[in-house]
């Protein structure tokens, strides 16, 4: 009989996980990886706390999700079918290039375990080492400067330039969101590049003029969401103007992505 003992799976947090996945994957942000889980594509554990935990087989499916979306242009729809398949045991079928070459996916499939074997027994289950002291964010649900400073990669000089130009803005506790961090981080990529924050208000100025017209349409159910006696709401109406909010925005990111593309290839 085989007296080994299974290894503990280790865990990352948010942070950790967005930090490797951005080296394949630069476009990938705290929101999109939190969209995904809303999705149903992964679903990390949680502590006691209400932090998230991603074990391995978690960035395997995250990895899978990201190269289907861009090298494959997959709806989530199919991806969420390749993962059902996946878990019941059974790879969806191997996709090759034009040329014959198997392409990234097939190789990521067979990476991953299915979940139908992964009968892991009930062990105390191990924190990070970093997430006591480090964790992902604040119970408020927002980061502290510090906490901005780590998850961004951004230093204090471009931080500031950032504030000047309205970028971002810490509210009146000092507290930064999640969408803070990501516009830091994107910063810090493009000034990689010589782009530097005060050529970045363009981008301000695109933004503000989509959420006025996404209100057009999430403002009507505002409003009919206050206007109902809660023992009228259905289960989950509540959160359908902050649903349909981020189904907007993820559809605004794959627009704006795809019109880059097409206008880069143009030049190239």
């Amino acid at each position: 009989m085989n007296t080994e003992r299974a290894a503990v799976p280790s865990c990352s947090s948010i942070g950790e996980v967005l930090a490797e996945l951005r080296t394949d994957f630069p476009d990938t942000t705290i929101s999109k990886l939190r969209f995904l889980e809303s999705e149903g594509l992964v679903e990390p554990e949680r502590t006691a706390a209400g932090y998230r935990k991603y074990s391995d087989q978690d960035i395997a499916r995250l990895r899978y999700v990201l190269t289907a979306q861009r090298d494959h242009y997959l709806p989530l729809k199919v991806i969420r079918d390749h993962l059902t398949s996946i878990d019941q045991g059974v790879l969806p079928r191997v996709q090759t290039t034009p040329s014959g070459s198997e392409t990234a996916i097939p190789r990521i499939l067979r990476a991953l375990e299915p979940l139908a074997e992964l009968n892991r027994p009930d062990e105390p289950e191990v924190m990070h080492p970093q997430a006591a002291s480090n964790p992902e964010e604040s119970q408020s649900g927002l980061f502290t400067r510090e906490q901005l400073v780590v998850l961004a990669g951004v230093d204090e000089e471009l931080l500031g330039l950032l504030e000047q130009f309205g970028l971002i803005a810490a509210d009146r506790d000092g507290g930064f969101a999640e969408h803070d961090v990501e516009i830091a981080q994107a910063a810090v990529g493009l000034a990689g590049y010589g782009i530097e924050p005060r050529h970045l208000r363009a981008f301000r100025g695109a933004a503000d003029r989509e959420v006025g017209l996404f209100k057009q349409v999430i403002a009507p159910l505002v409003r009919r969401s206050k206007r109902r006696d809660l023992s009228q709401v259905a289960e989950g109406d509540g959160d359908l103007a902050r649903s349909t909010a981020t189904q907007l925005c993820a559809l605004s990111v794959q627009l704006h992505a795809a019109l880059t593309r097409s206008a880069l290839r143009r030049i190239l």
